[in-house]
């Protein structure tokens, strides 16, 4: 039986700031900076973080369930390249991080707003694309997954258009690749073969 959740919120000192932290100071280390909207239950954060040690890991997560058991069990494995925010991501991103500062984008399986009339919470919009190339550095990438097909093209249509390189061809998806880490609810599509699309796209050097 896991223990109680953090009764606090995580990441809370993140979300009032205006202007980027030290990010070097915040972590104690200098190396790449990597950005995940959406972690969900953590499985994709807490695995990629304990094989890339090297990596400042930052997860947006608005759930307190998950945002606060991903952050604990962190702690408990004594890792330091992993930070959780509590909070929607689309907010707080934008000021937190500086242009051209991320390594790495992950987005995994985001909800996909079945509803009309809550299409807006999608966190894949035009805005919100062209703000997130702006953070990358050149040659940085965003790594997209769904096991929705519709709101996959659609998503990979929007991030092309906001000037993300894909370099199979635009509107193509990746294939899978043993090699990168899977989230929680992955795991269970790898074990059951049901479809994942997946995007790699790229911010262009110049």
């Amino acid at each position: 039986m896991r223990p109680a959740l953090l009764p606090d919120p995580v990441g809370l000192k993140f979300v009032p700031l205006e202007a980027p932290p030290d990010w070097d100071a915040e972590f104690g280390f200098t190396g790449p900076l990597e950005l995940e909207i959406g972690s969900g239950a953590g499985g994709h954060a807490l695995e990629y973080c304990r094989r890339n040690p090297g990596v400042r890991f930052v997860a947006f997560e608005w759930r307190k369930k998950y945002a606060r058991d991903t952050q604990m069990r962190a702690e408990k494995a004594g890792m330091k390249n992993l930070r959780v925010i509590e909070s929607d991501a689309r907010f707080v991103v934008p000021r937190i991080f500086a242009p051209g500062s991320l390594d790495v984008i992950h987005l995994q399986f985001p909800d996909p707003w079945w509803k009309r009339s809550h299409a807006k919470r999608a966190v894949v919009q035009p805005d919100f694309a062209k703000v997130m190339l702006g953070l990358l550095k050149p040659g940085g990438r965003f790594d997209m997954r769904t096991d929705v097909q519709d709101r996959a093209v659609a998503m990979l249509e929007i991030l092309e258009a906001a000037g993300f390189h894909n370099p199979l061809g635009a509107g193509v998806f990746h294939p899978y690749d043993p090699e990168e880490v899977p989230s929680t609810r992955e795991r269970r599509y790898l074990a059951s073969g049901e479809p994942v699309y997946r995007a790699r796209l790229v911010k262009p050097a110049s």
